[in-house]
């Protein structure tokens, strides 16, 4: 698979991306497209996230961090094991971002919150990122709100092979930008 940049006007087995509109050239040009939007994105993540002495995971932690959060939701949130929180939580409570408290209900439960310093850091990381962003500085209101919008569609959509097939009834393939 060619992961490669694929904009307008770039030849691929002597055809150009916008003369081959069809079904299956327009999916691997979504999917080449997408793949470079994600690695400009990370890459841009990896930096500010350094600048600050932090992993990109830690980052995460800290937009995933709206008020006091169990550990055990935190990691649902971020997509990956509760113990990979402990490191986490380890490391921005060394930088002093953040501070663990014991669940009111349940003692052995841990609440993760910001600290006043970890909610400073997190609108300048917030800043910088909005910055540097490519859909921050290549789209208008109009369209990052059009961008949004069709990101949680795809979200949204039950998978097909997942066993709950979307109906078309939901505008699936409906345009929701104009």
């Amino acid at each position: 698979m060619n992961i490669e940049p694929q904009g307008p006007g770039t030849v691929r087995a002597g055809v150009t991306a916008q003369a081959d509109d069809s079904a299956p050239s327009l999916d691997r040009d979504i999917l080449d497209s997408l793949t470079t939007l994600v690695k400009r994105a990370g890459a841009v993540g990896h930096s500010i996230a350094g600048e600050f002495g932090l992993a990109p995971h830690d980052l995460l932690a800290m937009f995933k961090l709206d008020s006091g959060l169990a550990m055990k939701e935190l990691a649902q949130r971020m997509g990956c094991d509760a113990s990979f929180i402990t490191t986490i939580a380890d490391n921005l409570e060394r930088h002093g971002f953040l501070h663990r408290q014991p669940g009111q209900k349940d003692r052995r439960v841990k609440i993760l919150a910001l600290t006043p310093e970890g909610e400073a850091a997190k609108e300048t990381l917030l800043a910088q990122l909005a910055k540097k962003m490519p859909w921050c500085y290549g789209l208008d209101e109009a369209e990052r709100r059009c961008f949004r919008d069709l990101l949680r569609k795809m979200i949204d959509t039950p998978n097909p092979d997942a066993g709950s097939a979307a109906s078309g009834e939901d505008g699936a393939g409906e345009g929701t930008c104009a």
